[in-house]
């Protein structure tokens, strides 16, 4: 097996997937991080146009920070094989969520649309309009939406790459202007924001299915179909969805009017109370004044009905109360993730190990009992050390796991020596190397 590729100093791991514009790797970077390296494809790479255009962009893509987007953190235009390093979301494609467990509905739902519209506030307040949000451009995640690909679509439509005359993006999700020619700007994401969350919603596309230039005359001459939509959702779908852009809301207006617009049945302040990132805001925010946020912070959480996100029982007239949202205030932190991530990995260990060396130990028993005893006592002064290095890092869980692999080694090589003979047990110990070594070379 040869060594792995290597693009600059990024080690590519495995492929996830290929879109119109580049195929897309996991990736380490220097650090031992997971990224997503999309590779441009060779006719992209090939436009000095396209290219040139992209790395005025990619600066401007890099002050994009946000809960729900995949931030562009590195990029290599120059060279035969150009390429983009975003955040690694792992994930599943909305598009594929969507086909194996059908429509959202009620806070799933409401957390795919509030989440998208923050992604599009985050992306626009840099400068920048996606251009092709679609459900797969949206990596959904312990049930939270992340945006990835934003600004690539915009900065590389230039003549060669559209020669074959393509479209730029996808019919159905593309605004009117955008099909006709005209200049698209943030309205337009909005466009495919409603596209994106009506299609979650019902599972049905809103301006149906066929060739590409069928959907794109519907787009532009027809009403989208919303049927099986919320009916408190509808509306808002029907407003972004309007063929003039200046008659669409912002995505700072769908994050204020979603919050204002719960599904029948869910308790206002039920969503922001279990989200310790989600912020309550005073009465004048309630009554319709936007609150500013700072790059990299949540927008503020309006709660209908005057109730407030940190008291979901509380009513219309008690005072509000204000939470900020600080960095670290996710409900699951990438420290907190590895530290859980650690913890399980030594779990299997020490359960492995334990009856590998108590397998190992009994095999030996009969003809080697000074090798079968080795084993035994080797095992107990490893985890000995272990224990002390838990001890030091005052962890009471690893310590007592240690102690239980130690009996449970010798409890295995006790129970196995006594119920199998030797040639059984070598036999098992055959397997287990094939095994192990069938592992070492699949890594």
């Amino acid at each position: 097996m040869g060594p792995p590729e290597h693009l600059g100093s990024y080690r590519l791991l495995s492929s996830l997937g290929a879109g119109g514009f580049g195929a897309v790797y996991l990736a380490l970077d220097p650090g031992g991080r997971t990224v997503a390296v999309k590779v441009l494809h060779p006719h992209v790479a090939a436009d000095a146009v396209a290219i040139a255009r992209l790395a005025r962009e990619v600066e401007t893509m890099r002050l994009v920070r946000g809960r729900h987007v995949a931030e562009v953190l590195d990029a290599s235009l120059t060279g035969e094989r150009p390429y983009i390093v975003t955040r690694y979301v792992q994930g599943r494609p909305l598009n594929a969520v969507l086909s194996a467990d059908g429509p959202l509905a009620g806070d799933d739902l409401v957390r795919l649309a509030r989440g998208l519209a923050e992604a599009l506030e985050s992306i626009h307040a840099a400068g920048v309009v996606h251009r092709d949000l679609k459900p797969a451009n949206v990596i959904v995640s312990d049930g939270e939406p992340y945006v990835i690909d934003f600004g690539i679509a915009c900065a590389l439509e230039s003549a060669s790459v559209t020669a074959s005359g393509a479209v730029v993006g996808t019919p159905g999700y593309l605004a009117p202007e955008v099909l006709e020619g005209r200049d698209a700007g943030p309205a337009a994401d909005v466009f495919a924001w409603a596209a994106t969350v009506a299609f979650a919603a019902s599972g049905r596309q809103p301006y149906g299915t066929g060739p590409a230039t069928a959907v794109a005359f519907r787009v532009v001459h027809r009403e989208p179909d919303l049927s099986g939509t919320p009916s408190w959702l509808a509306p808002l779908l029907a407003e972004c969805l309007r063929s003039d852009p200046a008659l669409r809301p912002s995505a700072t207006d769908l994050i204020n009017r979603l919050d204002l617009t719960r599904p029948p049945g869910d308790r206002p302040g039920r969503r922001d109370a279990d989200r310790p990132w989600a912020a309550a805001v005073t009465s004048e925010a309630a009554s319709g004044s936007a609150a500013g946020t700072t790059s990299g912070a949540a927008p503020a959480v309006t709660p209908a009905g005057g109730h407030q996100g940190g008291h979901p029982g509380a009513d219309a007239g008690d005072e509000a109360v204000t939470r900020a949202w600080r960095p670290g205030d996710p409900r699951r932190s990438v420290d907190d993730l590895r530290a859980r991530h650690r913890r399980k990995l030594h779990r299997r260990w020490v359960a492995g190990s334990a009856v590998v060396v108590g397998l190992f130990a009994a095999a030996a028993r009969d003809n080697l009992p000074e090798v079968s005893l080795l084993l035994l006592v080797l095992y107990g002064i490893g985890l000995l050390v272990d224990a002390g290095f838990g001890l030091a890092a005052r962890s009471r869980e690893r310590p007592a796991l240690d102690a239980a692999g130690g009996v449970g080694a010798v409890a295995v090589w006790a129970l196995l020596s006594s119920l199998f003979s030797t040639g059984t047990l070598l036999l098992a110990v055959g397997t287990v190397v094939i095994i192990l070594l069938m592992l070492v070379f699949a890594s």
